[in-house]
């Protein structure tokens, strides 16, 4: 049975067209403020786009971007943890270079300790932003004579230290391949799965949110003092905002309002492997760097329980695509992906492309990690497209744009950038209007797992990559 929450609401109602991770977050955002607000996905789940997996906090991953969007993430997944705090998986993340990139590991450490330094001020400001760790223990560094003698112990079920996280990742790498030191980061990884779960079972509570699942919008029209859409089903709905949460296909919904935006969009996937011969070991995450779109771009190895891992490979054989990368031009808003790419999108991938792209994930990652080809696909890859506004491919931190006083585009690239994106959003449209938002019981983690299990089998991968690691 849902409770009325907020006490006092907005007579005034937004849409949002779009229920990723985007539409998701700014709606139960908006909802919590008392706004009345009615997400409307085309699928038949939540959240179902982009292999998102890592919370990016600081940008670790990416040597190309620029502090300040690092600083901008860093902040960002704060508090986005802060308003989902069942989706965490709480292990370290190793960033490694190989002896055949260019970079130095030494040249990582001005920007580590830039963000150390501000994450300890934000802990500082507010104890409840420690959400990574102590400020201290931000980020470590291992040298070769430490790695050696962590390669003669048998790693614990339950890793309580660093020592003991770094255990496997010492134990079956091979530290030939690498320069030195190894950093070792408190990035945490983010469960989408448990993000979808969390809406829904907070949408059971909250009044004023409505989600709408295999809604499809036919039509949307602006009216001097609202817009109206037209669903598939033929029902028309007067709203007085409009939030376009679209993802990759945002600029359908602008070419039909006639508000015309530049961007790129991106296809990329990730691979589900198992490995059964490891599956008791709990690893950290690693990161083996590379130069992305050669043949030895970043290498990726994301843990889940039962010896599930993630992969993804910067190349152009595993996560790119030879033609995934578009932009925008011409009369349309919408970049147009190759046909092949969309309809891995829309009906799913053949077998042969989905077993031969996960096979070269593995040798990828196997190049570092020998006894990792021992390891076989283990369900259909984790895809989609994300866009990224405006012509510029390495940008990272982005929310939202406004065109108009009712109409905004979400724009995130990464998932803990709509949190910031709703707050913009609250205080340009509904800054004067006093809400008294009333409080509701927090959600059980559990009940979070539970059905974000559930919403894992629905989509056809194993229920592990649900779990809280």
């Amino acid at each position: 049975m849902s409770q009325e929450f907020p006490e006092m609401q907005s007579r005034q109602r937004v849409a949002i067209i779009g229920g990723g991770v985007a539409g998701s977050t700014v709606a139960l955002y908006l909802a919590k403020q008392g706004i009345d607000v009615t997400v409307y996905e085309k699928n038949q789940r939540l959240v179902s786009g982009p292999p998102i997996c890592h919370l990016h906090a600081g940008g670790n991953l990416y040597r190309e971007i620029s502090e300040q969007h690092c600083l901008e993430l860093l902040r960002q997944s704060i508090e986005f943890v802060r308003f989902f705090p069942s989706v965490v998986n709480v292990r370290p993340t190793v960033i490694a270079v190989p002896r055949g990139d260019e970079g130095k590991p030494e040249a990582l450490l001005p920007r580590l300790n830039v963000l150390r330094d501000a994450y300890k001020k934000l802990v500082e400001l507010d104890a409840d932003n420690q959400v990574l760790g102590k400020p201290d223990d931000y980020f470590h560094e291992f040298d070769r004579q430490t790695l050696n003698e962590l390669s003669k112990r048998q790693p614990p079920e339950a890793p309580q230290t660093l020592e003991e996280w770094l255990i496997p990742f010492a134990k079956h790498t091979d530290l030939d391949k690498l320069k030195f030191p190894v950093y070792v980061v408190q990035e945490y990884g983010l469960s989408l799965f448990r993000v979808a779960s969390s809406v829904e079972l907070w949408s059971q509570q909250i009044a004023n949110l409505h989600i709408r699942t295999g809604a499809n919008i036919e039509q949307i029209r602006e009216l001097e003092d609202r817009y109206e859409l037209e669903l598939a089903a033929g029902q028309t709905e007067s709203f007085d905002f409009v939030i376009n949460a679209c993802g990759f296909r945002t600029g359908t919904i602008d070419d039909k309002l006639e508000k015309p935006r530049q961007r790129l969009v991106e296809f990329k996937a990730a691979y589900v492997t198992k490995w059964v011969k490891h599956q008791h070991e709990k690893w950290p995450e690693v990161i083996f760097h590379g130069q992305r779109g050669t043949p030895q771009g970043m290498a990726q190895l994301t843990p889940y329980p039962g010896g599930y891992f993630q992969l993804h490979g910067m190349t152009k054989s595993i996560t790119l695509f030879e033609n995934g990368l578009v932009q925008s031009g011409g009369n349309t808003s919408q970049p147009q992906l190759p046909q092949h790419l969309v309809d891995k999108i829309d009906n799913g991938w053949p077998e042969q492309v989905q077993t031969s792209r996960s096979q070269s994930a593995i040798q990828h990652l196997a190049q570092y990690v020998p006894e990792f080809v021992s390891a076989e696909p283990a369900g259909k890859p984790l895809y989609g497209a994300q866009q990224i506004p405006g012509l510029e491919p390495s940008l990272r931190s982005a929310d939202v744009s406004f065109d108009g006083e009712r109409y905004a585009r979400l724009e995130i690239v990464k998932a803990s950038s709509a949190l910031i994106a709703a707050k913009k959003i609250m205080s340009r449209w509904f800054v004067n209007q006093p809400f008294n938002v009333s409080t509701t019981l927090a959600l059980k983690p559990l009940d979070v797992e539970l059905v974000a299990k559930q919403i894992a089998r629905d989509r056809g991968y194993p229920e592990s990559l649900a779990v809280a690691y």
